[in-house]
């Protein structure tokens, strides 16, 4: 299933959304699976993916900072009561951690929902006290600090990117965000 704006947007509805690979079945590949079956895609930037599974329930978040197809640095984590996306926008809270201040890099994410979220509305919600027209936004916790953290960045560029399209770094971050689902990384 493409996790694209469709996928976003029965999520934020509070829809239930798995993740489908490639054939449409989950799949929770190792790292090393990953490395062995992805090729294409971006070879430098930052890579993240949430995971929960079901949704909401436990879930994972991972980044990875590549650079000319070489893994720079990487981190991974788990909750286990969350929503993915909470993994997602705490997966893009990582990737401004792994990128030193100053170095220019485009940080990639699957989840149209959190670029529209810090790119289109974040902006608004600020000016309105951190308040949607509707109501209170959702996930301020994460949303308010990564807003603020992202715009006093401005050598960093958000970027979607399409979600289990064989992006060999998308995957890999996939990897990172359901490992805890699994018994090895």
């Amino acid at each position: 299933m493409d996790r694209g704006a469709t996928g976003d947007d029965r999520r934020a509805a509070g829809g239930n959304d798995r993740r489908r690979s490639q054939g449409g079945a989950e799949q929770h590949l190792t790292l090393a699976q990953v490395l062995e079956r992805y090729h294409d895609g971006p070879d430098s930037g930052v890579f993240t993916d949430g995971s929960c599974i079901p949704n909401p329930g436990p879930g994972g978040w991972g980044a990875v900072y590549v650079i000319d197809g070489e893994v720079v640095a990487e981190d991974h984590g788990h909750e286990p009561d969350t929503t993915n996306n909470r993994m997602e926008l705490r997966a893009l809270m990582a990737a401004l951690d792994l990128v030193p201040e100053g170095t220019p890099a485009r940080l990639y994410t699957d989840s149209n929902l959190a670029v529209r979220t810090l790119t289109e509305w974040a902006a608004g919600w600020e000016r309105r006290g951190w308040r949607r027209k509707t109501g209170p936004v959702e996930n301020l916790d994460l949303v308010r600090p990564l807003y603020q953290r992202l715009t006093a960045r401005a050598e960093l560029e958000l970027v979607w990117i399409k979600a289990h399209a064989g992006n060999r770094w998308n995957e890999y971050a996939d990897a990172l965000a359901t490992a805890w689902a699994r018994e090895e990384l």
